[in-house]
């Protein structure tokens, strides 16, 4: 019988380091599922189309626009939030270097620059900008973000 995804599906998702049931649509995106049967609000529904990157997350350590992936699909998946970064160095830079001011937007800049200085921890300039250009703020500069990085990739920041 082909469903029609209006029907509730359950599953498991690992969410934060543990295994959270969870009932939902199929239909439903992982935004939706995090926020509205998880608890989880750190991810914040900005544009919802994927450009602004508000309800970043990472998936098995990739940072993922949470408003473009269904939920169904992070399932056997691990899945982080900014609730689950607790007290991480990237959260501590972020202070350190002034890079949030409302803070609507700065859960999705923590989870992609997370990402960024484990992956990729010998970034240089231009890698840097581009990974920053996934995501937007309306009250900053990317250059705040982009001396938070640098700090924990040793690397002095541009003048």
């Amino acid at each position: 019988m082909m469903r029609d995804g209006k029907e509730p599906y359950t599953a498991v998702l690992h969410v934060n380091g543990e295994d959270r049931p969870a009932v939902f649509r199929p239909a439903d995106t992982l935004l939706h599922v995090l926020r509205e049967k998880l608890g989880l609000t750190g991810a914040k529904p900005g544009c919802e189309n994927g450009d602004c990157g508000a309800c970043t997350v990472q998936v098995d350590g990739i940072p993922i626009k949470s408003c473009l992936m269904l939920a169904v699909e992070a399932e056997g998946k691990r899945v982080t939030t900014v609730e689950g970064l607790r007290g991480a160095p990237i959260q501590e830079s972020f202070v350190k270097h002034w890079a949030f001011q409302c803070g609507y937007c700065t859960s999705g800049w923590i989870m992609n620059c997370d990402a960024l200085t484990r992956l990729r921890p010998d970034a240089d300039e231009k890698t840097i900008e581009q990974w920053l250009q996934s995501n937007l703020c309306r009250c900053l500069g990317q250059a705040e973000y982009g001396r938070a990085v640098q700090s924990l990739l040793n690397r002095p920041p541009a003048t």
